[in-house]
């Protein structure tokens, strides 16, 4: 999904934990197809992925904490559309209040600038 809809440059560093969905041979392949290098968090080290560790409480705790859902394609579907009112509409505090969106457009902008 990411990969679509952002089309990174070469050289982007996907840093994961060592989760077996990320150090399957299928997603390594998909990284290494898409010229992106994979870096992974040491055993244990929770802390080195405190962001996206934030990111899945928030979507467990504010969006799919009590659903039920009845089929797979459902919650694939409510997934996705967390992940776009997290970057599109969500106000983030460490972001000064800005939408992940609106805080790397001001940083585009800031850089353009410079």
């Amino acid at each position: 999904m990411a990969i679509t809809l952002r089309k990174p440059q070469r050289g982007l560093l996907f840093h994961s934990d060592r989760g077996s969905q990320y150090t399957s041979s299928s997603f390594q392949h998909l990284l290494t197809r898409n010229s992106i290098t994979s870096s992974m968090s040491s055993v244990g080290a929770c802390l080195d992925n405190a962001v996206v560790e934030r990111f899945f409480g928030s979507l467990k705790n504010e969006w799919i904490l009590n659903v039920v859902y009845l089929t797979r394609d459902a919650m694939k579907e409510d997934v996705e559309e967390y992940i776009r009112y997290y970057n599109h509409e969500r106000l983030h505090t460490t972001l000064g209040d800005l939408t992940p969106l609106d805080y790397e457009k001001l940083q585009s902008q800031v850089s353009y600038s410079a």
